[in-house]
């Protein structure tokens, strides 16, 4: 991700199909979208990615490394208008640079109870739930579950195979 695509992420990231299943769910500024990225490129723990297809940019990734142990948590979102399937590519392209480039040993990622799609997106990549927090998010009108999953890098290689054959 580069500076000339901090439009198009914070147009993603602002679409309210997107907010409503984030953490912050005020439209985000310019401003404050600037700030994030100038933070976030100095820390070399976080990765910051655009997915595209055909040269066009589909979606946004965040890996951000937690330790020196190989574990990172990742978000991402795609076009509202992206072609059914970008997910999927998005999911498996970034699965493989976590696993395969950046060397990880485990990639965790959490979602909102009721964000019923990216959790059933998590389990079909191979991901596994590893726990529920319980009323863990508030957002200003009530309390929200978020749910915990994780995929091991020896997860990840076995459904490599399974989609190769």
């Amino acid at each position: 991700m580069t500076q000339n695509d901090l439009e198009q992420v914070l147009a993603w990231r602002n679409h309210p199909e997107i907010r409503r299943y984030m953490y912050t769910q005020h439209e985000i500024t310019l401003a404050e979208h600037r700030d994030w990225f100038e933070r976030s490129s100095l820390d070399p723990s976080k990765h910051l990615l655009i997915f595209e297809v055909d040269k066009i940019a589909q979606g946004f990734i965040s890996i951000n490394e937690l330790s020196f142990s190989g574990v990172a948590e990742w978000g991402f979102y795609i076009a509202v208008d992206a072609a059914k399937g970008t997910g999927r590519q998005l999911g498996l392209a970034t699965l493989n640079y976590a696993f395969n480039t950046l060397q990880l040993r485990k990639v965790c990622g959490q979602a909102i109870a009721s964000n019923k799609r990216s959790i059933k997106f998590h389990l079909a990549l191979g991901f596994q739930q590893e726990g529920e927090l319980r009323e863990q998010y508030w957002d200003g009108e009530s309390y929200h579950s978020v749910i915990c999953l994780g995929l091991l890098n020896t997860e990840w290689q076995a459904v490599i195979k399974g989609i190769c054959k």
